[in-house]
Order: C-alpha cells, then structure tokens, then sequence
C-alpha cells in the first residue's frame, strides 16, 4: 500500500523442551545460520541470534506481512526437522511450547542485540529462569507461574 511505512523490532524468546541442554556447542553457529535463513526467507531482517544449550534468542526487523506466531511456529518446525535430519542431537530434540515476543524501539536495537550475541557470558551469572522473568517483568507482562516455561535449576551447560 503507498504510503505505508513501518519499522517494527521483536525479540524472540523460547526454549527446548524440558530445558533440556541439547543444543550443542558444535552445532550451535549451524543452527544459528539455519535460523537466520528462516527469518530471512520470510522477509524479515536478522539482527542478532543466540543460542544456549537450552534455549534461544532471536532479534528481528519484523516483516509486518507475518504474523508473531507464524514466525515462530516456521522457526521451530523447520529447526526441529533440520536437527533430527543432520542427526545432530542424539536425544529427541522439541522445542518448549510457547514463546517470548518482546517489541523494541529503534534506539534500543544495539544494546538488545549486545545482549543476545552475549548470552554466555551472560548466563555465567544469572540462570535463564531468571532472565525470562525479569525480561517479562521489564515489559510489565502479566504472567502466572503454572504458564511460564518449566523450569529445572540442574540444567547443565556448554561441559
């Protein structure tokens, strides 16, 4: 439509099922470009992407077009096949139902994108349970705790 501008950031938050640590160092940066050609393909523009052994986070200029849920429905579906296909988890690997979507303006794109791309370092000192609540608290999202991811504190890392 002429004359219709939009500019739209979303950053993207879920995890593996369980929070089992599946996602493996090895595989991680593969994974990564995997994600990256997804968002691509659905015309929205890659900004940062992180991933964890256990979870994964994603920033993006979004393709107005799409809508949040199909996004992310297409990034789990395809990555889930991607990984049993490439044998790449010797574990059954699923995503955890649900997802974060959080809605960023311009001027905060640098400092998210910082943030995801230092994940490690991040989770050095502060668990994912942790970040997930205080990103849902930030953006004064109402949750209950029954719908929250489930969250385990013996999740292991990258060892």
């Amino acid at each position: 439509m002429a004359n219709t501008y939009t500019q739209c950031y979303f950053h993207l938050v879920f995890s593996v099922k369980n929070r089992d640590s599946l996602i493996r160092k090895e595989w991680k940066d593969e994974l990564e470009r995997y994600i990256t050609g997804i968002v691509q393909n659905h015309r929205h523009k890659m900004l940062a992407v992180g991933t964890m052994p256990d979870h994964v986070h994603i920033l993006i200029g979004y393709n107005v077009n799409q809508l949040i849920p199909d996004i992310v429905e297409e990034i789990k579906t395809s990555t889930n096949s991607f990984i049993k296909d490439k044998r790449l988890s010797k574990f059954r690997f699923e995503w955890q139902k649900g997802y974060g979507a959080f809605t960023h303006s311009h001027s905060q794109i640098n400092n998210v994108a910082k943030y995801i791309l230092s994940q490690e370092e991040h989770h050095k000192k502060r668990s994912f349970r942790e970040e997930y609540l205080e990103i849902l608290e930030k953006n004064e999202v109402q949750f209950k705790d029954e719908y929250v991811f489930e969250f385990f504190n013996d999740i292991n890392g990258w060892d």
